[in-house]
């Protein structure tokens, strides 16, 4: 029996019943930015001077998941008396998520890989939120039934047909093939590799990753330049690699460093007692049950809405400009110690005497533009010929990145409304080009580009679709390009800058869950160190 029946069997609750609509041109619905207006004021420091001071012994300056990981471990060591200040409206970055009537949705993060033994301090917080259960340091731990993703996870759309797997098989020879058997065995020998000091060849956080110049010259070239010197040519496992990497970083796999595209399948070594190793955690809001978590046990020490617009730093502490917009003043906030956890690219416009090293790694920083759109249905979209509808549903050669659905998870006898969440990465074309489209099309061009492609595969879908938001992330992720992620200057972000630890995903140069969140604990305890408080660490 597969673990969605068996859950639904052993469940039960009221079923969304399945309304009927007429067809229409276009759907209504919203655009949405990612915190625009502010972060355009940060560059041009149109700001009002501060009309108020506070003081607090640590601030932690954005609520990403970096910023909420630093927030949860200071809580778990049992100091209090921070404040986090995030520009957004809501927390969450990466992660944040929405909601209606038929389902909660992400805006961005919409799964969790199983975490590796390395990433510790990920499956301490997965225990304290009741998703791990048992011992979190375990080989093999329990997880919630609930957020073990359901069967089918994902499928492929091609040739009219839908294939199990995003591995493409329908319509690939038999050269093929064998080149797709030599590029997994590869990873297979990759995932076991390990250096003289015993340390994994790609761990996941990164910081843990052998050092040893057999592996880290693997950053001077790109994945496309890997796959083509190792005699791989296939036409089909290039768009697979492709994918993962738009998927993953936001970048095409011809510019995005052969050692980020290789740690994406070579990492991911987590296991469970309850699951297969290739399962994910996930949840209607994606990460966003998190995210909602952290927030709710933070109460009145998370301030959203407050952009810090002036940093600086002398013997005695620190202050912080911030503007609170909805109130429409600023406040200077006196600190002892800065927890900074927003994207690095921001630091340069903020911070005061910044060192020029820090200044420069920061300003080098190229960032993913990405647009997500949810796409609430009347009913779910008829599955098509070839296997079931699954969480993740790719189409191969797609503009975008597939969708997953919201309402997988819900344990639910019959079909009724769901939620589609499409994913697209703007990778064909340079950033700034990406976001400048991004920004000027409209939502009516997003909902028509997005019902177009996907009902290649879902015929029916315009008729069933009642509303469609559109939600953009002007930059997403850093993009872990050829030299990001071995950069000397990236090494020494890890050291802070006087008083400021940094506590940002940037700074390990992918923008994964894990890193953020390896980070923002790593911030923490450092500055829990620097003011005398004891307390148990969660990296080692």
């Amino acid at each position: 029996m597969k673990r969605r029946d068996f859950l639904a069997a052993a469940a039960c609750g009221p079923l969304l019943a399945c309304a009927g609509r007429g067809d229409a041109p276009l759907p209504p619905g919203e655009l949405h930015g990612s915190g625009l207006d502010l972060g355009h004021r940060l560059r041009e420091r149109g700001f009002a001077p501060a009309t108020e001071l506070r003081r607090v012994p640590v601030l932690v300056i954005g609520a990403g998941i970096g910023g909420l990981s630093a927030g949860w471990k200071l809580q778990a060591a049992g100091f209090g008396d921070f404040l986090i200040a995030e520009m957004q409206s809501e927390p969450g970055g990466n992660s944040r998520y929405g909601e209606n009537a038929v389902s909660a949705y992400p805006f961005g993060g919409h799964y969790l890989p199983l975490p590796t033994r390395e990433a510790t301090a990920v499956r301490e917080l997965l225990a304290d939120l009741g998703a791990l259960q048992g011992d979190a340091r375990a080989p093999n731990p329990v997880y919630d039934e609930l957020l073990l993703c359901h069967t089918p996870q994902e499928r492929l759309y091609k040739d009219g047909f839908w294939q199990e797997g995003l591995m493409p098989r329908l319509g690939v020879g038999a050269a093929e093939r064998a080149q797709m058997t030599r590029f997994q065995d590869h990873i297979a020998e990759l995932k076991e590799a390990r250096d003289a000091r015993g340390r994994r060849a790609f761990a996941l956080p990164v910081a843990l990753a052998s050092r040893e110049p057999k592996w880290r010259d693997l950053d001077r070239i790109s994945m496309r330049a890997w796959l083509i010197a190792n005699g791989f040519d296939s036409a089909h496992l290039h768009w697979y690699v492709n994918y993962a990497c738009r998927d993953d970083y936001g970048t095409d796999y011809a510019a995005t460093s052969a050692w980020a595209g290789l740690h994406y399948y070579a990492c991911r070594t987590g296991a469970a007692a309850n699951a297969t190793a290739d399962t994910v955690l996930t949840a209607p809001s994606g990460n966003g049950w998190m995210v909602k978590a952290l927030a709710a046990r933070l109460g009145p020490r998370l301030l959203s809405g407050a952009a810090v617009f002036r940093l600086a730093q002398d013997r005695q502490g620190l202050e912080a400009d911030v503007w609170l917009a909805a109130e429409a003043r600023a406040v200077r906030i006196r600190a002892e110690r800065v927890i900074w956890s927003s994207p690095l690219f921001l630091l340069p416009h903020v911070a005061e005497g910044l060192p020029g090293a820090i200044a420069s790694v920061a300003r080098a920083g190229s960032y993913a533009p990405w647009l997500v759109a949810n796409l609430t249905l009347d009913a779910l979209p008829a599955e098509g010929a070839g296997v079931s509808l699954a969480w993740d549903n790719v189409l191969y050669g797609g503009a975008g990145l597939g969708y997953v659905v919201a309402t997988h998870q819900r344990l639910r006898m019959e079909p009724g409304p769901t939620v589609l969440t499409y994913y697209r990465a703007l990778s064909d074309m340079e950033p700034a080009a990406a976001r400048k489209r991004l920004l000027e099309a409209s939502r009516d061009e997003w909902a028509g580009a997005i019902l177009a492609e996907l009902s290649r595969a879902h015929a029916d879908l315009p008729r069933l679709t009642r509303r469609l938001d559109v939600f953009r992330h002007a930059h997403a992720m850093i993009r872990p390009l050829p030299g990001v992620i071995t950069s000397a200057g990236r090494a020494a972000l890890a050291e802070g800058w006087g008083r400021v630890q940094f506590a940002h995903a940037d700074v390990s140069g992918l923008s994964l869950f894990e890193e953020a969140n390896y980070q923002g604990v790593r911030a923490a305890e450092a500055t829990l160190r620097q003011l005398g408080v004891r307390h148990r660490s969660s990296l080692s």
